[in-house]
C-alpha cells in the first residue's frame, strides 16, 4: 500500500485523520482508515466518497456511543 492520501478533518475534541489507499487504481477496492484520538476505524468499498463517508459514520458511531 504505497499510494495514500491523508485528509485531517479538525474537531472540538482533537483531530479527525483519514487514511485513504488504493485511490489512483481505476479497478479496485478503496481502503479507508478513519482515527480520533486512540479509535480506529476501517472501511473498504469501490467508491471513494461513499467509503469515506461509511468509515467516518463507523467512527462517529463509536464516539457516540463510548460518551
Amino acid at each position: 500500500m504505497k499510494n495514500y492520501e491523508i485528509m485531517m478533518l479538525p474537531h472540538g475534541s482533537g483531530v479527525v485523520k483519514v487514511y485513504i489507499y488504493n485511490f489512483l487504481e481505476s479497478k479496485g477496492r478503496v481502503k479507508v482508515y478513519a482515527s480520533l484520538d486512540d479509535q480506529v476505524v476501517s472501511s473498504t468499498g469501490y467508491n471513494k466518497k461513499r467509503t469515506i463517508v461509511k468509515a467516518l459514520s463507523k467512527l462517529y458511531k463509536r464516539t457516540v456511543s463510548q460518551e
